[in-house]
């Protein structure tokens, strides 16, 4: 068997917060059907299979590149580092991976075999699975943001450039997540 790992991210178009990357390995047995885009899963249904990969996956990882990473280095380089230290904690779990396909049209350096899959979070399972954790996990770290900020209201928009969320940037100026490369 070919023991893919998944790789996909949340957060490359908001103007607030970190970038989040996850990478997964699914087993053959997975139940496969609880997968999709993330994008296109309720919050019930993105949380609920979060749990099974969570317990089922071979393996699966979570990392970040933060606001100030992102300022430094712009967002794309700053997704690919994410990537590479999600996929680094894999390689640290002692499974073995074959090939390593990542959403998008790119990728970062890995020493395996690695390729890039244009729409791959709505057509590989393994991405799709990467997919809903970095979402979650994102997600969730908004909410906490906006417990400490909640002027900004990150609960609702997850830092993505609403008009509500540019209108609180105009009123109380750039929060200390703000990605301050970016215009307002």
């Amino acid at each position: 068997m070919v023991n893919i790992c998944g790789i996909d991210e949340a957060g490359r178009g908001p103007i607030a917060g970190p970038v989040c990357a996850a990478a997964v390995v699914l087993p053959k047995d997975f139940p496969f059907e609880i997968l999709a885009d993330s994008k296109k899963l309720s919050q019930k249904r993105r949380e609920a299979a979060e749990t099974v990969i969570k317990q089922r996956s071979l393996a699966w990882a979570v990392a970040w590149s933060s606001r100030a990473e992102i300022d430094s280095v712009n967002i794309l380089q700053a997704t690919l580092h994410a990537m590479q230290r999600a996929f680094a904690k894999i390689e640290r779990s002692g499974v073995h991976v074959d090939l390593i396909l990542v959403d998008g049209n790119k990728t970062p350096r890995f020493a395996l075999p690695c390729q890039a899959v244009v729409k791959g979070d709505d057509s590989v399972f393994e991405i799709m699975a990467a997919s809903i954790l970095a979402k979650t996990a994102r997600d969730n770290l908004m909410v906490l943001m906006d417990k400490r900020y909640p002027q900004w209201g990150y609960a609702g928009h997850k830092g993505y450039p609403t008009k509500a969320h540019l209108e609180a940037c105009r009123t109380f100026g750039p929060s200390p997540i703000q990605r301050l490369t970016f215009r307002y």
